[in-house]
């Protein structure tokens, strides 16, 4: 089914359920929690915010991002999680306050394809001075080897560590960030961020040894084998290559992707994004057969479970997070260009 564009509709996806739920889990002050009375946290709250733009839920939507310029610190960065029980500095009960890079930078990828969803410029400049801060805080915390630390504590102290997968989200973001910095004449934002970006793109490719110093590799999860192809890191046939070289690993025929390759669980939202990779190195045809094997992992209203633990056979945790659903809305965008913005995570935003 298309829309009067001719594009298809999230309705020929069986995608309308996931919609419905992103907005009615989102609480009246705009903040996107993973499920009723869970947590939130900023970079989730964003993926579900690109959901609700694709969908055509453009008023929920603004309401999420206006959540972000409301929540962001002085500093420009945000609480790593938040949610209905809340300290009183605004982070979520149980965890320790504290800023990570990669989630409070992810605001201008959502800003970006909110403007390649609508057109709306004016929301556009009413935003600008979130995706400001927040990208001048990542870069603040950019060591002279190009990777991002990945969090600054709570009385300021800087982790002096890096994740793969933040890095490379945060690529995204200072590609998107300079994008909207060229649309509304900001040129010395725009090349400050693409400056980093391109540091910040050799330290993922070319330091592997810049990563994963103080904890344990976390090379068992997906998302540090695709997130380098997904975000644009790395592209053509190196790109190809490296998910090549992690399917044995990684996806269970008929299942999906693992979330972990040592745990037997495929998760729908590593899923979703390996589907989206797969399409940016012209795997098409691979990357929708993967797709049609997640829709067995709804509920009987067709919102999305997290995963499946195919030892056991149940589904688990028994969770449904809206930003699961938001995912898969998103795979089926880059697949069938179900709004403007499909093509985000499948060309470069900046060559």
């Amino acid at each position: 089914m298309s829309d009067a564009t001719g594009r298809q509709t999230l309705t020929a996806w069986d995608l309308e359920p996931a919609a419905d739920y992103i907005e009615r889990v989102q609480r009246s002050d705009g903040l996107i929690l993973w499920y009723a009375d869970g947590p939130a946290d900023p970079w989730d709250h964003v993926e579900s915010a690109m959901g609700l733009s694709v969908a055509g839920r453009t008023e929920a939507a603004r309401r999420a991002y206006r959540w972000v310029a409301d929540a962001q610190h002085d500093d420009g960065a945000l609480w790593a999680t938040y949610g209905d029980s809340e300290d009183g500095d605004g982070s979520h009960a149980g965890d320790e306050p504290r800023k990570e890079t990669h989630r409070s930078a992810y605001v201008a990828v959502g800003i970006w394809h909110h403007y390649r969803c609508t057109g709306d410029r004016a929301f556009l400049e009413e935003l600008w001075p979130t995706v400001q801060s927040a990208l001048a805080f990542a870069c603040r915390q950019q060591a002279a080897t190009g990777e991002i630390y990945w969090t600054v504590k709570a009385d300021g102290e800087v982790y002096e560590d890096a994740l793969v997968s933040g890095c490379a989200s945060i690529y995204k973001s200072l590609a998107c960030g300079a994008a909207i910095a060229d649309v509304l004449g900001h040129p010395e934002d725009r090349d400050r961020w693409l400056e980093a970006r391109t540091r910040l793109g050799e330290a993922i490719r070319s330091r592997p040894d810049r990563f994963d110093r103080t904890w344990e590799s976390k090379s068992r999860y997906a998302m540090d084998w695709f997130y380098p192809v997904l975000c644009g890191v790395l592209t053509g046939d190196r790109a190809r290559n490296r998910l090549e070289a992690g399917m044995d690993r990684f996806l269970e025929a008929g299942l999906g992707c693992r979330c972990v390759d040592d745990e037997p669980w495929v998760t729908v939202a590593e899923s979703c994004e390996l589907v989206i990779s797969l399409a940016a190195v012209g795997e098409t045809e691979r990357a929708r057969e993967i797709y049609e094997w997640l829709f067995q992992w709804t509920d009987d209203d067709g919102v999305f479970w997290t995963g499946y633990q195919f030892e056991d056979g149940e589904f688990w945790p028994g969770e449904r997070p809206t930003w699961t659903g938001a995912a898969a809305v998103l795979a089926a965008d880059a697949l069938s260009g179900l709004s403007p913005a499909g093509e985000l995570f499948l060309e470069p935003v900046f060559d």
